[in-house]
């Protein structure tokens, strides 16, 4: 007798990034090992990610410049090197060619022969004609003879080609040593942030230093925090980027970095870290990134350019929609000349840092690192990094503001307490003036009486 067999059936389930894979609910035991937070960008400031397969390669070259200038310097060199080196052997072959195919070479002890080149009697040679011609060093020994129309074209070619070559490559070099990233390893950050009470409202808070003495022309500071999310639609958004407000809306992120500061975020609503207590902290797994970015202060400075209020031209006394368009003109000039002066003073440079969860720590300060001194501030970096404990509450920040709420109001507070409290109010009075409610009824009797009479 045949009997039924059920076939088992594939289902294919959509392939999930890891982090989602991860962050599936799972039964595991409660001694299982703590995972180690991959770090989006590293305590240096360099990001931590790997592109991988790319398949538009091309896109690469199509920006050749930009691509050779972020290359590391033994690429870079290297193909410096070789470009030169390709370039006059190439052009070292043609002018050989052009000896060999003209018949120079079977004429070289002939003197009522003209060669096109003189004294060129091999590749070698040939060779070192080409680096002359395209250096420009002429020594004097080899000379392009009129007889040669091609080889009057190939030096036109090649001399043209070689100050491309030049300007190309020169100006890789210039835009890579010119690069301000060196300038960021004197950019330091705290090694920890720290979370503590300030003008009683909740704070995050991280500190920033300068070690030169020239200074960061417009400096600003910036953060985010990066914590992977899940929508209420069950979309998965790996590594989502929050914003973290550290003063935008009130200037405060535009610093004067002259000494050591500490960024503060107040954790307020807005703030993802609203209903995060010191508990819970540990279990989050999020990265706080920041990014402190400015101008490269120069070494001189342009000179001042006069800001010339223009003039219309009216018949009489201005009006006053005049005036204030000339006080409107007069600003946007100003502010031009302003922005393209910043942009000629310096190059922009940026530096980058990441605190993850066990880098964060609860109910800390930073140690003060000025001291006044005789005549100057001092600023001690041996306490940069250090901090002191102090007292502060282990709830969240929505925690601390609902216990607020609940003390400016009474415990048991309702619309029947408050009738109650309007009638007893009420019953109060009546006893205060007995006698007046007395004369008051006497009257009322009285008016009875007549009104029957």
């Amino acid at each position: 007798m045949d009997q039924d067999v059920e076939s088992p059936v594939a289902i294919h389930q959509p392939k999930l990034p890891k982090q989602a894979r991860d962050d599936l609910p799972r039964h595991v035991s409660r001694d299982r090992t703590k995972r180690k937070i991959q770090r989006y960008v590293r305590k240096d400031g360099k990001c931590n990610v790997h592109h991988g397969n790319v398949r538009e390669t091309y896109r690469y070259l199509t920006d050749i410049f930009t691509t050779l200038v972020d290359l590391k310097w033994r690429f870079n060199l290297l193909i410096f090197v070789m470009v030169y080196t390709v370039t006059w052997l190439f052009f070292g072959m043609i002018w050989w060619l052009i000896a060999y195919i003209r018949g120079d070479m079977d004429h070289i002890e002939d003197p009522s022969w003209t060669p096109c080149v003189t004294n060129l009697n091999g590749f070698v040679s040939a060779f070192l004609f080409s680096i002359e011609t395209e250096t420009t060093i002429g020594y004097g020994y080899r000379v392009i003879t009129d007889k040669c129309p091609e080889g009057i074209i190939l030096l036109l070619i090649q001399s043209v080609l070689g100050s491309i070559v030049n300007a190309f490559m020169v100006g890789c070099m210039f835009v890579k040593i010119s690069q301000p990233k060196k300038r960021a390893e004197t950019l330091v950050f705290s090694t920890h942030a720290v979370i503590s009470m300030r003008d009683g409202k909740l704070c995050l808070m991280f500190r920033v230093g300068d070690l030169r003495n020239s200074h960061i022309v417009e400096a600003s500071i910036r953060a985010k925090l990066i914590k992977s999310k899940q929508t209420s639609e069950g979309e998965f958004i790996p590594l989502n980027q929050t914003d973290i407000n550290v003063g935008y809306y009130t200037g405060d992120d535009r610093l004067f970095l002259v000494s050591p500061l500490i960024i503060s975020h107040e954790i307020n609503q807005q703030s993802p870290f609203w209903e995060i207590s010191k508990a819970q902290l540990p279990k989050e797994e999020l990265e706080i990134v920041v990014i402190l970015e400015g101008m490269v202060e120069a070494t001189e400075d342009l000179p001042n350019v006069p800001h010339s209020k223009p003039n219309f031209p009216c018949v009489g006394k201005e009006s006053k929609f005049e005036e204030s368009m000339q006080d409107g003109i007069g600003l946007l000039t100003r502010q031009r000349t302003d922005w393209s002066s910043e942009n000629m003073q310096g190059m922009t440079c940026q530096a980058r840092s990441s605190y993850i969860t066990s880098e964060i720590l609860w109910g800390y300060r930073f140690t003060p690192v000025l001291t006044l001194e005789d005549g100057f501030y001092e600023v001690d970096y041996n306490s940069f990094h250090e901090t002191y404990e102090t007292s502060t509450p282990s709830l969240s920040a929505k925690e601390l503001a609902e216990l607020a709420s609940r003390a400016e109001l009474p415990l048991s507070w309702s619309v029947s307490s408050k009738l109650n409290q309007h009638a007893e109010l009420e019953t109060e009075e009546e006893e205060k003036n007995p006698e007046e409610q007395t004369e008051r009824n006497g009257d009322v009797a009285n008016l009875e009486n007549e009104s029957k009479v």
